[in-house]
């Protein structure tokens, strides 16, 4: 799921993703980040699911997916959109 907050001249991503799935180490990686797995991991939340916020540049759109432990990447459903290969946000 993806939450936003629009600021003046960025727009706050909240990328969430349940507790339990997938195990282990998730990090979300992107064109804001260069790709780089690990620089924005998942922090497990009081809700019972996992998150990581990310401030981006508005009026943009990225590419992105999510990478767990054991090299197994996976896609947001609720995307703005797809490219056939990474999850769309628009900014």
């Amino acid at each position: 799921m993806l939450e936003r907050t629009r600021r003046r001249k960025s727009t706050e991503i909240t990328f969430i993703i349940p507790a339990e799935q997938p195990c282990g180490h998730v990090s979300v990686v992107g064109d804001f980040n260069d790709w780089q797995p690990g620089t924005h991991p998942f922090v497990a939340r009081g809700d019972g699911t996992r998150a990581v916020t990310i401030a981006l540049p508005s009026e943009r759109r990225y590419g992105f997916r999510y990478l767990a432990h054991g090299d197994y990447w996976f896609d947001e459903e609720q995307a703005d959109d797809h490219d056939g290969h990474n999850s769309i946000v628009h900014t």
